[in-house]
C-alpha cells in the first residue's frame, strides 16, 4: 500500500485525556480513533492488526473442533432472568435500553445464556454431543473505569467459545485442548514467553479456573509467578492449600503485575439447568448438558502487545500481527523505490510504501512510531553501493543487502 493514499496520518500528541500507553501510541500512529472514554474505532492499519489477531484465534479454535457462529448483541430480558443475571444488583455492568413497545433489552456483555438457549434447539440426545461453538463479536460493558485504552473498553471485540459435553470427563478433556490452543494463540501472537497459565478461582463450578496473564507494568492484576515451572497464581486465591496443590513454595514465587489476556472456565450446569438444556443418555435418562466457557479479547490482546513491546520511539509489532511486514522508505529515488515496491509486492511480501514528499527525519520518525518489523530505505547513497539499508525494528540491527539478498531475507 502506498502511504500517500493512506488517509490516516501520524501525529505528535495523543488526546490530553488519554492516560494509557497503548491508546496514546495507537492514536498517534493512526491505528485507532477515540470516540469517547473506553470506545475506539479501528482505522485501516489498526483493523489489519485486529484481523490478523482474529485469524490466529480462528485457526486455533477451528483446530480443536470449534464452529463459528455470530450471535445478536440485543439480549432478551426473560432469558437472563432465568439465570438470575438480569438484576443490576447481581451484574452491575449491563447496558440496557427499551424497545418502542416498552420491553427492556440488554446489550450483551457475554453470551452464555444466548448460546445455551440456541442449543436447546439442537441438542436432545447424547448423540448430538459434543458441540463447540464460538464467535468473535462486539460486547458492551458499562465499566466504571475506562482508563486502560483498548485493553478495557465499554465496547470491544471478544472471542467467546462455549463447549457442550455429556460428561465431566468429556469437558475435562476438551478443557485441556482449549488450554493448549490458548497457549498456541499467545505464542503465535508474539507474547508466548511472557504469558503464563494462572490459577484463579473456579467459583462454584470447579476448584480452579485458569487465566492467561501477560507480564506488564501496565497490568491491573497482581500474580505470583514461578518462572521455573511456568505457572502463576492470582493474588486473589493465593493460600497454603493452593501452594500445596501446585508443589509450589512461597520462596520461589515472584510478585509481578500482569494483564489478563484470556480465561477459561468449567461452567458445569450453571446455565444448562435453569434454561433447560438437557439430553437423553444411552439409557434414555434426561441429564443436563455440561458446559465450559473460553474467552479472549482480540482488541485487548492487541493493546497488550503494544504495552509489552513498545519503546521510546513507538510501537514494535511482532511479524505475525504487524499490518505490513516492511516499511519501504523512499528518499527521493522514486523510480528505484517504485520498482522495488513492485518486486516486493509481487513476491507476496506485505509492504507499506512511504512515497510521500517528506524529509528523511520525518519519514524515519513516523516509521519508528508505526512499528513495522522491517524498514527498507532507498536513497542515492544505498543505490550507489548497489544495496538497500534494512533496519530491524525490534533489535535496531542494520543490514546492507542487495536486491536478491533482500528478497531472500524478507521471504524467510
Amino acid at each position: 500500500m502506498k502511504q500517500s493514499q493512506l488517509f490516516t496520518k501520524t501525529r505528535k500528541e495523543a488526546p490530553k485525556d488519554e492516560v494509557s500507553r497503548n491508546a496514546e501510541l495507537l492514536i498517534r500512529a493512526g491505528y485507532v480513533h477515540k470516540e469517547m472514554a473506553g470506545v475506539y474505532s479501528y482505522l485501516p492499519l489498526g483493523l489489519r492488526v485486529l484481523n490478523k489477531i482474529e485469524n490466529i484465534i480462528r485457526e486455533e479454535m477451528d483446530a480443536i473442533g470449534g464452529q463459528e457462529v455470530s450471535m445478536t448483541a440485543l439480549q432478551d430480558r426473560m432469558l437472563w432472568e432465568k439465570t438470575d443475571r438480569w438484576d443490576d444488583a447481581k451484574v452491575d455492568n449491563w447496558f440496557k435500553t427499551k424497545l418502542k413497545n416498552g420491553n427492556e433489552v440488554g446489550l450483551g456483555f457475554t453470551h452464555e445464556e444466548a448460546i445455551t438457549n440456541i442449543m436447546t434447539n439442537h441438542i436432545s440426545s447424547y448423540k448430538d454431543l459434543p458441540i463447540y461453538a464460538y464467535q468473535i463479536q462486539t460486547k458492551f460493558r458499562n465499566e466504571t473505569r475506562a482508563k486502560s485504552g483498548i485493553m478495557r473498553g465499554r465496547e470491544f471485540s471478544m472471542k467467546d467459545l462455549y463447549s457442550f459435553s455429556a460428561t465431566q470427563e468429556d469437558l475435562d478433556a476438551f478443557y485441556e485442548l482449549a488450554k493448549q490452543a490458548y497457549k498456541n494463540i499467545f505464542e503465535r501472537a508474539g507474547i508466548g514467553e511472557i504469558t503464563f497459565v494462572t490459577f484463579a478461582s473456579g467459583g462454584v463450578f470447579s476448584k480452579y479456573s485458569h487465566e492467561f496473564q501477560t507480564l506488564s507494568d501496565a497490568g491491573e492484576d497482581t500474580i505470583y509467578l514461578s518462572r521455573g515451572k511456568g505457572i502463576a497464581v492470582n493474588k486473589e486465591v493465593l493460600n497454603d492449600e493452593v501452594l500445596n496443590d501446585l508443589g509450589l513454595t512461597r520462596d520461589e514465587l515472584e510478585e509481578v503485575h500482569s494483564i489478563e489476556t484470556g480465561n477459561i472456565f468449567k461452567l458445569g450446569t450453571r446455565f444448562s439447568a435453569p434454561i433447560g438444556l438437557n439430553y437423553k443418555d444411552e439409557n434414555g435418562e434426561q441429564k443436563p448438558v455440561i458446559m465450559g466457557s473460553y474467552g479472549i479479547g482480540p482488541g485487548r490482546l492487541m493493546g497488550t502487545i503494544v504495552e509489552s513491546f513498545a519503546d521510546d520511539k513507538g510501537i514494535v509489532w511482532p511479524e505475525s500481527v504487524a499490518p505490513f511486514k516492511v516499511h519501504l522508505i523512499d528518499l527521493r529515488e522514486k523510480e528505484a523505490s517504485d520498482a522495488l515496491y513492485e518486486k516486493l509486492t509481487d513476491a507476496g511480501i506485505e509492504v507499506l510504501y512511504d512515497d510521500r514528499d517528506q524529509s528523511a527525519g520525518e519519514k524515519f520518525g513516523g516509521s519508528d512510531l508505526l512499528g513495522m518489523p522491517y524498514r527498507v530505505v532507498v536513497s542515492g547513497k544505498t543505490l550507489a553501493s548497489g544495496k538497500f539499508e534494512v533496519k530491524v525494528r525490534k533489535t535496531g540491527e542494520v543490514l546492507m543487502l542487495d536486491e536478491n539478498e533482500l528478497l531472500a531475507y524478507l521471504k524467510r
